[in-house]
């Protein structure tokens, strides 16, 4: 999903701000990709799936990359990668299709 250089601007102020007040120390965020993968997920899927898979996808990725001390930048990173390829695909197999469709059958739950 691309945004114009204003909004941009007002993105990157903005996820600066908040991540301030998490208290989230140097944190990078990939916009570009989270904003395709809302895109996606939202024609996919339905509006409100936008926000739930971005969250989840960073929900993901935390847990992946570790947490506190025990992460880095690049695991994280890595991680969000991941998690989002995951996503775009259960996006390219739409609402109804993916895995979930047949059970919990060859998934690692």
């Amino acid at each position: 999903m691309a945004v114009n250089d204003d909004e941009a601007q007002v993105l990157d102020q903005w996820s600066h701000r908040l991540a301030q007040a998490l208290q989230i120390l140097d944190l990078k965020v990939d916009q570009e990709l989270l904003l395709d993968l809302a895109r996606k997920s939202a024609e996919s899927v339905i509006h409100a799936a936008a926000p739930v898979t971005t969250f989840m996808v960073g929900y993901a990725a935390g847990l992946h990359a570790g947490t506190g001390s025990a992460g880095n930048k690049d695991a994280a990173a890595a991680a969000v990668e991941k998690a989002a390829r995951v996503a775009f695909q259960l996006c390219d197999d739409g609402h109804d299709g993916g895995p979930a469709s047949k059970g919990w059958a060859d998934t690692a739950q």
